[in-house]
């Protein structure tokens, strides 16, 4: 499935490449990405990829369209979307090679998950329901959201186990909290994984009951850095991040955002504080810390007036 099309062929938007100006975008990307792959004709960095060489970019292109959202760069945006499309071209184009599927089954399954996961929207055939549908109740659409996703869970958990033995055993105890991505941020798999233990029930009832829950640990945290225990305290520190994040969730938000935002703001008061030590002829590294700490309160009391 690696050999390139003779030219004259159709290509897989049915565009013949003796015409490429007349290619639809889609079909002209996925024109290019087989070029690219070709073991001959194609390029020798895009040849030499896998499946793991690949991921680190697929990842730092969704940190780039995130990037550009936060920015509020429209155009940047369209530019790192297109950067994040072409990993996913990428992927589907080495697994085409490898007889496992093609971009064409990637946006099929989408658009299948898409009708399954939105009875509330859609008759199983993709149909739109009529505008007055009572199924888009909002309480019966979360919990129908739920148990679907549950359903899937299962679902593929059922077929790995099939595809992995060849003989008949026991099937092990189900996961309830599995499926959610271990390569996702520390602080965002928290929030999903919490999320996903809340939807069967164990949570707490409201944000204040988490406030609590976050002083425990972090009254546990200095009991363990009192005791000189490293390993305690490490462990201590991730049960207070966990409870961050789930005062997140309650709170409607998103940890990684927030942490994003009260690193950036850290960032501007640093600056800040660095101009305001220069302005009074010290500077960063030679300035003790209550040196620092008046200039940093100058930083924030020239933010709470509107001055940078």
């Amino acid at each position: 499935m690696s050999e390139t099309r003779d030219a004259g062929q159709p290509g897989p938007n049915g565009v013949r490449d003796d015409n490429p100006a007349a290619e639809a975008p889609l079909g002209r990307l996925l024109r290019l990405m087989a070029t690219l792959r070709d073991p001959v004709a194609g390029c020798p960095w895009d040849v030499a990829q896998s499946f793991a060489t690949i991921v680190p970019y697929t990842i730092e292109e969704a940190y780039e369209v995130a990037d550009a959202v936060a920015r509020g760069d429209l155009g940047d945006l369209r530019d790192e979307l297109g950067d994040l499309l072409l990993q996913v071209v990428f992927h589907a184009r080495m697994a085409e090679e490898q007889g496992a599927f093609a971009f064409d089954d990637v946006a099929r399954a989408i658009g299948d998950k898409l009708v399954r996961r939105h009875p509330h929207v859609f008759t199983p055939d993709g149909a739109p329901l009529p505008a007055g549908s009572p199924l888009r109740d909002p309480a019966a659409v979360e919990a129908q959201w739920a148990a679907i996703k549950a359903q899937e869970r299962a679902a593929r958990q059922a077929e790995r186990r099939e595809a992995g033995n060849s003989a008949p055993t026991p099937d092990p105890a189900p996961d309830p909290l599995g499926g959610v991505a271990r390569a996702l941020p520390a602080l965002a798999r928290a929030e999903k994984i919490s999320r996903r233990a809340a939807a069967y029930g164990f949570d707490w009832d409201d944000a204040v009951q988490v406030v609590d829950k976050v002083r425990e640990e972090t009254d546990e945290v200095a009991e363990a850095l009192a005791a000189g225990d490293p390993e305690a305290l490490s462990e201590e520190i991730g049960d207070l991040l966990f409870s961050v994040a789930n005062l997140a969730r309650h709170a409607g938000t998103d940890p990684e955002t927030a942490l994003r935002d009260g690193t950036a703001k850290f960032e501007r008061r640093f600056a800040a504080m660095a101009r305001h030590l220069a302005a009074s002829g010290g500077a960063l590294g030679r300035s003790d810390l209550a040196a620092m700490e008046a200039a940093w309160q100058a930083a924030k009391r020239d933010e709470a007036a509107g001055r940078s």
